[in-house]
């Protein structure tokens, strides 16, 4: 198939170009570049496109025989999204709609989008799977919420099949160390704790330590990107099968505190990694595992990566010696 990869110069849609090229796809590149990195561009042609700009993306559509889409094109800090909420409800709606017009115009009828656990909100169960009550509770998780509400529509009304995952925390790196997580500024824990453990960021901060688990901090479900990327090849073959709209969360399954995340950083890096507790962050819950056993038993789906400190140890690859 031939695949265009909107956001393909980010993170997660890096590692998807490389699976792809090493299924047999065809990949095409959509990017503005304006988080992503052009030095990640190794498989596909790269076309500079925006979808607040409709007009660029008949660049990367015509002519080019496109069979599916994937859709990594977000905003997605969730504190920067309270902050400025028209910017996400544009990027992250307004675009994605663009996208799906030109999709429309040129025949394309299959998409695979990039959600995330932020549209359930506070947690009413310590295992998330896909029944539970949706109820986002900023502006990044209503924004991916609505998307996959209009492809729902889209399926009833246009034939386009969708399938949407719901990501828990993306975590890791190619272990060729070509390509890896490069964030400005960056969140995410892992990537993190291995800047501090370099020397090039401050001391960690584990925000609240009293929280009622095994070591009173925070639990999280971390999943390797490229756990995703086979889950996203999955999702192409499940879309010639089946018509309309799907949603499957994608996790390990597992849990790990704050605390374990860190010894197991310690572990790989081989040194102490500096860090201090801090209180509690409003909104942040206790408890955040998925369960994944309906991508498990409809995509025949198994994360291989299923130990943290694999996970972490394939990200200290990649920030030994960033490429970009």
């Amino acid at each position: 198939m031939r695949v265009l990869v909107c956001g393909g110069a980010g993170y997660i849609g890096a590692h998807m170009c490389k699976a792809l090229a090493e299924a047999g796809h065809e990949v095409v590149v959509l990017d503005n570049l304006s988080t992503g990195h052009r030095q990640a561009v190794l498989w596909g042609e790269l076309v500079e496109a925006d979808l607040l700009r409709p007009e660029t993306l008949e660049q990367a559509f015509a002519g080019r025989g496109v069979d599916a889409v994937m859709h990594f094109c977000a905003r997605s800090l969730v504190g920067e999204s309270v902050q400025d909420p028209y910017a996400y409800y544009e990027n992250n709606v307004t675009g994605s709609l663009n996208l799906l017009r030109a999709m429309r115009r040129h025949g394309v009828e299959r998409l695979v989008f990039s959600s995330t656990a932020a549209v359930f909100g506070n947690p009413q169960a310590e295992r998330i799977d896909e029944s539970h009550p949706t109820q986002p509770i900023n502006p990044y998780g209503r924004s991916k919420l609505m998307i996959e509400q209009v492809l729902a529509d889209a399926a009833a009304a246009y034939g386009l099949r969708s399938v949407s995952l719901r990501y828990f925390n993306a975590a890791g790196a190619d272990p060729d160390g070509r390509i890896g997580e490069a964030h400005t500024p960056e969140t995410h824990l892992i990537p993190n704790l291995l800047r501090a453990a370099l020397g090039q960021g401050p001391a960690m901060k584990v925000f609240g330590a009293d929280y009622p688990t095994r070591d009173g901090t925070c639990i999280r479900d971390y999943i390797h990107v490229l756990d995703l990327a086979d889950a996203h090849l999955r999702a192409l073959g499940h879309m010639a099968a089946h018509g309309g709209a799907h949603v499957f969360n994608l996790g390990n399954g597992q849990g790990f505190s704050v605390r374990e995340v860190i010894r197991a950083a310690e572990e790989v890096a081989g040194r102490a990694i500096a860090h201090e507790v801090a209180p509690r962050r409003p909104g942040d819950p206790a408890v955040l595992v998925a369960d994944s056993v309906r991508a498990r038993q409809e995509l025949e789906w198994t994360p291989r990566y299923t130990r943290v400190a694999d996970i972490i140890e394939t990200a200290w690859r990649w920030h030994q010696a960033p490429a970009y």
